[in-house]
């Protein structure tokens, strides 16, 4: 029970004291997303020099799961690779869609393993997952190299 209490200040840290927020210039795309269950919504800039992650600015209005989310994903992923973000999204991702039976590899997500228990509720993954997807789209819409990578790690 003490790890679930660390995991929830660890997202009621994120949310009352948010990394990254605020919407910054310059980028190199925008987006804007909406969990059309509950109205959760974010506005993502990403700005990305050669290939990498130089910055991660938002806004989110919603419930302290997406705002904390986005948070860790500030943290997690400026200053990586594109392909190292890549990763740390899939394997965030991978543990939030894994109804609570995924182990989360904190060397990998960091913070985001405070997510795991959100796993078990189907209505709050997206919510957790709401910045991750919205960044997935705003590096789409970039210039950068996009790769994906194999269960190798080889380039797909």
């Amino acid at each position: 029970m003490q790890l679930q209490q660390m995991y929830q200040e660890i997202i009621l840290d994120h949310y009352r004291d948010p990394h990254g927020s605020g919407l910054r210039e310059p980028y190199d795309a925008e987006t804007h997303h909406v969990n059309p269950t509950c109205g959760d919504e974010v506005t993502l800039r990403v700005k990305v020099e050669g290939n990498r992650v130089a910055d991660v600015s938002y806004e989110t209005l919603g419930c302290s799961i997406s705002q904390a989310s986005v948070s860790v994903l500030h943290d997690l992923l400026v200053g990586t690779s594109i392909e190292q973000a890549w990763r740390i999204l899939d394997s965030f991702q991978e543990m939030a869609q894994g109804r609570g039976q995924v182990e989360p590899d904190e060397g990998v997500i960091g913070d985001g393993v405070a997510f795991a228990g959100v796993a078990k509720y189907p209505a709050r993954v997206k919510c957790a997952l709401l910045g991750w997807m919205a960044f997935k789209d705003a590096v789409s819409r970039t210039d950068a190299k996009i790769e994906t990578v194999d269960t190798e790690g080889s380039p797909a």
